[in-house]
């Protein structure tokens, strides 16, 4: 799987960053989450590099609880992430761009495996990510306009 999704937010990359970056906001905007913890800092501490955040989501009914591990960091344009815990693989991508109108082309990338949990779903798996992926955009540009 390899899902993506993109919008234009009328605030700048700054503002938008800061609000989608913080995993605290996590639960407002992102669908399915129920709960967001740091339950690793960076090797400096705090978010950054390296930080561990575990995320309670329901997914397809079910409780899942995963771990995600923070690789790239470059406030206000890039947050990368990779599950090291959970029902499945998955990278998560966020990019925060000046659009050229003024404004946040934001967009957030999902590329993972449905794992064998999820082998009967997986085919439509890409759709409701997709799916998931264009309301979170619409709720984040809500939180933050």
């Amino acid at each position: 799987m390899d899902v993506s999704a993109r919008r234009v937010i009328d605030q700048p990359p700054e503002v938008v960053a800061r609000y989608a970056m913080d995993w605290r906001h996590d639960h407002e905007w992102t669908q399915g989450i129920k709960r967001a913890e740091l339950s690793a800092p960076a090797p400096g501490g705090g978010f950054g590099v390296g930080a561990e955040v575990t995320r309670t989501a329901h997914f397809l009914g079910k409780r899942i609880d995963y771990v995600l591990r923070v690789l790239a960091h470059e406030p206000p344009t890039l947050l990368v992430m990779k599950s090291v815990a959970g029902p499945f693989p998955m990278h998560v991508t966020y990019r925060f761009d000046a659009a050229p109108a003024g404004g946040t082309t934001a967009s957030i990338r999902v590329r993972g495996d449905a794992g064998r949990h999820y082998r009967l779903v997986g085919p439509l798996m890409a759709l409701f990510v997709r799916a998931n992926l264009r309301k979170d955009l619409r709720d984040l540009a809500r939180h933050v306009g």
